[in-house]
């Protein structure tokens, strides 16, 4: 079985969240493993509030969320193309899937994922009325809520071949586009691939949820922040040759358009 990423990309300050909040990242059952990247947990009990925020990463979550003032409830959260920010009080606790980028389709196969992009929606909104928020939300067992999450997720897995096929084209391009720092341009991708750019940019509307432009920009920034954050020392003009970018300054812009600071500033 293989274990959950464990790096932190995308979760601003994290240092800062993990000693306020109880953490925990875990694997779903073996039919779910080739759409989600892995199931996320976190429980709180603070006696100050904490805002938290987050730039995300280009892919579909299913929140289950109980805070102090309201009951449980649970959301689909398309690919947010803002950071993301949160506030945390009091006792609360999330369970989260984190679906791969394109691996969401085959769970709402009529739908193409631009229909979630950007929006937060009750999950009745893709499955129809259902109890699963208290199923995964009441367990104390750490346990019983993946399990929970299992048995909701697993029956929802219907898309038919030819979906599954294209999903699993979309997780592969995405997750190359991510892993692969010699990707560089979207028309020589494409050619790459096979594909004309205008076939890629409609499978990832279909699948994703975004074009592959913005996953290709929205990586870079997960890494330069991720960078800014473990290194005490950052050659910011080196590091932006290395992630693709003609000069410093582009980097400089996609970062602060992000976070809304220059990555020298949300270094320190």
């Amino acid at each position: 079985m293989a274990a959950p990423r464990r790096d932190t990309r995308g979760i601003v300050d994290a240092p800062g969240l993990f000693t306020r909040v109880r953490f925990r990242r875990r694997t779903p059952a073996e039919p779910l493993r080739p759409y989600v990247e892995h199931y996320w947990l976190i429980d709180w009990d603070l006696s100050e509030p904490y805002a938290t925020h987050v730039v995300p990463h280009p892919c579909v979550n299913l929140v289950f969320q109980r805070y102090a003032d309201r009951p449980g409830f649970g959301e689909v959260a398309g690919v947010g193309l803002e950071l993301f920010a949160q506030k945390l009080a009091g006792r609360g606790r999330v369970c989260g899937v984190q679906f791969r980028p394109g691996g969401f389709r085959p769970f709402t196969p009529e739908r193409p994922a631009t229909d979630w992009t950007d929006r937060r929606l009750p999950l009745a909104a893709a499955f129809g009325p259902t109890d699963a928020a208290a199923a995964v939300l009441e367990p104390v067992g750490e346990d019983a809520r993946v399990a929970a999450l299992d048995a909701f997720l697993t029956p929802l897995l219907r898309a038919g071949p030819r979906t599954l096929a294209q999903a699993e084209l979309a997780m592969g391009l995405a997750d190359r586009i991510r892993t692969d720092r010699t990707i560089r341009r979207v028309a020589d991708f494409a050619r790459a691939e096979g594909l004309s750019v205008r076939a890629l940019q409609r499978l990832f509307a279909g699948y994703v949820g975004v074009s592959p432009k913005w996953v290709l920009l929205r990586y870079r920034v997960h890494e330069a922040l991720e960078r800014a954050t473990s290194d005490a020392e950052v050659d910011w003009a080196a590091l932006a040759a290395e992630l693709g970018y003609s000069d410093q300054a582009h980097l400089v812009r996609d970062v602060t358009a992000t976070v809304g600071v220059p990555p020298a500033a949300y270094a320190r």
